[in-house]
C-alpha cells in the first residue's frame, strides 16, 4: 500500500509539472517579441514547480483553513442513541500463502527503481561538482585585476572565457591577455554583459535548476528547460548591454573574439559570455531590436497565470478544510485523559449500542465500532488495516471516570463532553487493546450531502435540555434518537444534521464511502423515512432484505422525502492506519 501511495503521488507530481511546462511554453511563445528577462523567469517558475508539489500547496491551504475557520461540529450523541445492525456473518478464513515469484519481483522493483534514480542523481551531482572544482582551481591560480567593476575582478592564466563565478560573493574571472585580444570598447561591452549577470543573480537562480536536474534527471523536459534558461539569460544580458548604449557591431565583434581565442568550454554553474547558438545570437544582436516592454494587458496575463498556479491548489485546500467533515478527533494534550476503571467482556450480541454521560461510558460492539467511536470515524474507508477479528468478535465495555474528572467534565458543554469521552476511549484502546495507529491524509471517493432542488423537507425542532449526569430524561424529552418504527420505516426525533453523514455511510448503496455534510443546515430535525431498509448494513452485497422490508434506494428516498441529495465527489480526508492491535487484556 505504501508503494502504491508514493508511486501515485510521484506520477501526479510529474504530470502536473509537465502541464506547467507546456503552459510555460505557450506563455513564452505569446511573449516571444517581449524582453527575454520575462521569458527567463517564466521558465524558472516552470523549473521550480518540480520542487513544489501541488499536494503541498493543498496541505498549506488545509492548514490555513483549519486556523481561520470554525471547526465542523462533531456528531451529538444522546444518552440513548443506538445504532442497530444485522448480525455480521462469519468471515472467510485467511490462509497464508507462500509468496509467489511475481510477488518477489514486485518487491524488488521499487528497490531497483530507487537504485537507478540514486545512481542517476549521483552522476548529475558529480558532473556539477567536477565543473565547480575546476572553476575553483582556476580562481585559486588567479590574481587580482585593477579593473573598476561592481565585483572583484581576477585575471586567470587558463584559457577560460570571461565569466561570473560564485553565488554569495561573485567574482569576475577574465583570462590573461584579454586586453591584447579585445579593443577597449569591446572589453567594456563584455564586462557590461557579465555585470548584468551579477545584477540578475543568474548564478543563484540557475543553482535552483541544478537541484531540479539532480533530482529529476529522468524527465526529458527538465533538460529542455535548461536550454531555454541558458538561452534566455544570455539574450536578456545582450538586450541590457545594447540598451545601455553599446554599439551592436562592437559588441558582436567582442563576443566573436572571445569565442575565437578562449576555447575553454563554459560551465553552466557560472555565468559566461557564450553558452547559446553563436550564429543566431550574432545575427540577433546585429539585426533585431531588443524586446519590447510588457503591455498592461500582458502584465495582467502573467499575474493571472501566476495567481492560478499558486492560488488554485491553496484554495482547494481551503475548500477541503472548510467543507470536509472527514477529520478525525486529534488529541491536543498529553497524556490522554483516561477512565479510572474499565471492564471489557466478550459478547455474543452483534448489535451496536452506545451510552455515555460525564461519569460513565458503555458500549456493546466490535473493536472496529469502538475504534470508530473513539476517533470519530464516520466511514469504514477511514479505517485502514487491522486483523479480521476486529469485525467478528464483540465486546461489552463499561468504564467510569474518576470523580475529579467528572467535576471538570461537568463544566464543559455537551459537545466538549463528547470529545472528552472519545479521548478517554482512545486511551482505553491504547492501554487495553495495545492499539498503535497513525493518522494520514488520503484522497477518497465521498458523497456530498446537499440540499436538493426545491429545498429541504425537514421539520426543525428545539432540542430538550440533557438531563444531569446519572439520571434518566423526563418522559417526552426531545432528545436525539433514530431507529426503525415499522417495516421499511425509519423515524428520527431531534436528529442533528451533523450526524446524518455518519448514519448514511452505513447504507449498502453508499458502499462505505464517507458522506460529507454540505447542506448548510445546522439544527436538529424530526423526519420519517419510508421505503428503505431499517437495517442499512445487510450481510453481503447480494443479501436479500428481511421479509416485509422495502428496498427503495436511499438516494431516491432522500431526495423525494427529505429534499436532500447525495452527489459523488473526490476529497482529501483523514484516515486511521492501524499498525498493531491485540485482544483485550484480562480485567
Amino acid at each position: 500500500m505504501f508503494q502504491a501511495n508514493w508511486t501515485q503521488a510521484l506520477a501526479n507530481h510529474l504530470w502536473q509539472s509537465t502541464v506547467v511546462i507546456i503552459a510555460a511554453w505557450l506563455l513564452t511563445f505569446a511573449l516571444r517579441k517581449n524582453r527575454a528577462h520575462t521569458r527567463y523567469w517564466i521558465w524558472l517558475v516552470a523549473s521550480l514547480k518540480f520542487l513544489v508539489p501541488f499536494s503541498l500547496l493543498v496541505t498549506t491551504g488545509q492548514y490555513i483553513g483549519s486556523r481561520i475557520t470554525t471547526p465542523i461540529s462533531q456528531p451529538a450523541i444522546s444518552f440513548f442513541m443506538e445504532r442497530i445492525t444485522r448480525p455480521v456473518p462469519a468471515s472467510k478464513p485467511i490462509v497464508a500463502a507462500a509468496p509467489s515469484v511475481g510477488q518477489h519481483n514486485g518487491n524488488l522493483l521499487p528497490i531497483l527503481i530507487f537504485s537507478v534514480w540514486v545512481c542517476g542523481s549521483f552522476a548529475v551531482a558529480f558532473s556539477w561538482a567536477r565543473g565547480w572544482r575546476r572553476l575553483r582551481s582556476a580562481m585559486r591560480s588567479s590574481s587580482p585585476w585593477p579593473l573598476a567593476a561592481a565585483v572583484p575582478v581576477l585575471s586567470c592564466p587558463s584559457l577560460l572565457e570571461p565569466g561570473i563565478f560564485g553565488i554569495i560573493s561573485p567574482m569576475l574571472l577574465l583570462p590573461e591577455g584579454i586586453c591584447d585580444r579585445l579593443t577597449p570598447d569591446q572589453l567594456d561591452a563584455v564586462v557590461a554583459h557579465e555585470m548584468c549577470h551579477v545584477r540578475r543573480r543568474d548564478n543563484l537562480t540557475f543553482a535552483f535548476h541544478m537541484v531540479v536536474e539532480t533530482l529529476f534527471w529522468f524527465h526529458p523536459l527538465v533538460w529542455w528547460i535548461r536550454t531555454r534558461l541558458l538561452e534566455e539569460r544570455e539574450r536578456a544580458c545582450d538586450e541590457a548591454v545594447l540598451q545601455s548604449g553599446s554599439n551592436a557591431e562592437v559588441y558582436a565583434e567582442g563576443i566573436l573574439n572571445v569565442c575565437k581565442f578562449y576555447v575553454e568550454p563554459p560551465r553552466a554553474c557560472a555565468s559566461v559570455l557564450s553558452g547559446t547558438n553563436l550564429k543566431s545570437r550574432i545575427a540577433r544582436i546585429m539585426t533585431q531590436p531588443p524586446g519590447t516592454r510588457l503591455t498592461v494587458a500582458r502584465e495582467m496575463l502573467l499575474a493571472a497565470a501566476g495567481f492560478v498556479v499558486l492560488a488554485a491548489p491553496v484554495g482547494l485546500g481551503l475548500l477541503f478544510a472548510v467543507h470536509t467533515s472527514g477529520q478525525l478527533l486529534h488529541a491536543t494534550v498529553t497524556p490522554l485523559p483516561s477512565f479510572e476503571v474499565a471492564t471489557i467482556k466478550p459478547s455474543k450480541d452483534p448489535g451496536v449500542q452506545i451510552g455515555m454521560s460525564a461519569a460513565n461510558f458503555s458500549m456493546k460492539g466490535s473493536l472496529k465500532d469502538l475504534i470508530k467511536y473513539g476517533y470519530d470515524i464516520k466511514s469504514d474507508e477511514q479505517l485502514v488495516g487491522g486483523p479480521s477479528w476486529m469485525n467478528t468478535e464483540f465486546f461489552d465495555v463499561h468504564a467510569k471516570a474518576a470523580d475529579a474528572d467528572i467535576k471538570s467534565v461537568n463544566k464543559l458543554n455537551w459537545q466538549r463532553q463528547i470529545d472528552q469521552t472519545r479521548l478517554m476511549v482512545q486511551s482505553l484502546l491504547a492501554d487495553r487493546f495495545q492499539l498503535r495507529a497513525s493518522i494520514q491524509n488520503r484522497e477518497l471517493q465521498v458523497y456530498a450531502l446537499v440540499v436538493a432542488k426545491g429545498g429541504p423537507k425537514l421539520k426543525q425542532v428545539e432540542l430538550s435540555p440533557f438531563p444531569p449526569p446519572g439520571t434518566l430524561p423526563p418522559p417526552g424529552a426531545h432528545l436525539p434518537r433514530l431507529g426503525p418504527t415499522g417495516p421499511g420505516q425509519i423515524t428520527a426525533t431531534a436528529w442533528p444534521m451533523s450526524e446524518m453523514p455518519f448514519w448514511l455511510s452505513n447504507f449498502l448503496e453508499i458502499g462505505n464511502h464517507l458522506v460529507v455534510d454540505q447542506t448548510g443546515l445546522t439544527g436538529n430535525y424530526d423526519f420519517v423515512l419510508n421505503g428503505v431498509s431499517a437495517f442499512p448494513q445487510h450481510p453481503g452485497a447480494g443479501a436479500a432484505a428481511p421479509e416485509g422490508e422495502a428496498t427503495t434506494s436511499i438516494f431516491t428516498a432522500l431526495q423525494e422525502q427529505l429534499g436532500l441529495k447525495l452527489e459523488p465527489r473526490k476529497a482529501v480526508v483523514e484516515v486511521l492506519v492501524i499498525e498493531s492491535v491485540e485482544k483485550p487484556s484480562e480485567n
